[in-house]
């Protein structure tokens, strides 16, 4: 099963590589990682999505919430949320293909951030699914470089993410 959590933590060195090493000692893969600071720079929030059975993401979560950093950890596995990632996708394309590859791009609502020679870059966002299904579409053209942000979400309402 995927699991989304979410970990406030002190914005401090090396916070992120001992949570991360967590999950690495547990044999857990990170499938997306996304920090930034929250609203007070002195706080951090990780959003880190996982793969695994509920009672051994369970336990990691307690051990995580040990670590002497981490402030809050909350599984959103089921909660209601508003989901985003970002991808910034470059493609060579020629001339006379342009005009398909902007038509795509428009039908993901995504936006030609930079033209080039032979090379359009695209940002796309949106949740996982739609984010794949752009990357599948526009991979008949080629794709010359592709970064994604990983997954970010807040939780809808007054819950807390």
């Amino acid at each position: 099963m995927r699991h989304t959590i979410s970990a406030l933590v002190e914005n401090k060195p090396g916070v992120l590589a001992r949570c991360a090493g967590l999950f690495a000692r547990r044999g857990f893969n990170i499938d997306s990682l996304a920090v930034s600071t929250t609203d007070s720079p002195e706080v951090s929030r990780m959003i880190i999505t996982v793969s695994g059975d509920d009672q051994t993401l369970d336990q990691i979560c307690k051990q995580l919430q040990k670590l002497v950093d981490v402030i809050a950890v909350l599984d959103h596995t089921g909660d209601a949320t508003v989901e985003r990632e970002l991808c910034l996708c470059k493609i060579k394309v020629q001339r006379e293909d342009r005009s398909d590859v902007v038509e795509i791009c428009n039908i993901f609502r995504g936006e030609v951030v930079d033209v080039g020679e032979d090379a359009l870059m695209i940002e796309v966002t949106g949740d996982e699914e739609k984010i794949d299904a752009f990357v599948n579409v526009i991979k008949d053209y080629e794709i010359d470089e592709m970064v994604r942000t990983g997954k970010i979400l807040l939780v809808r309402g007054s819950q807390p993410t």
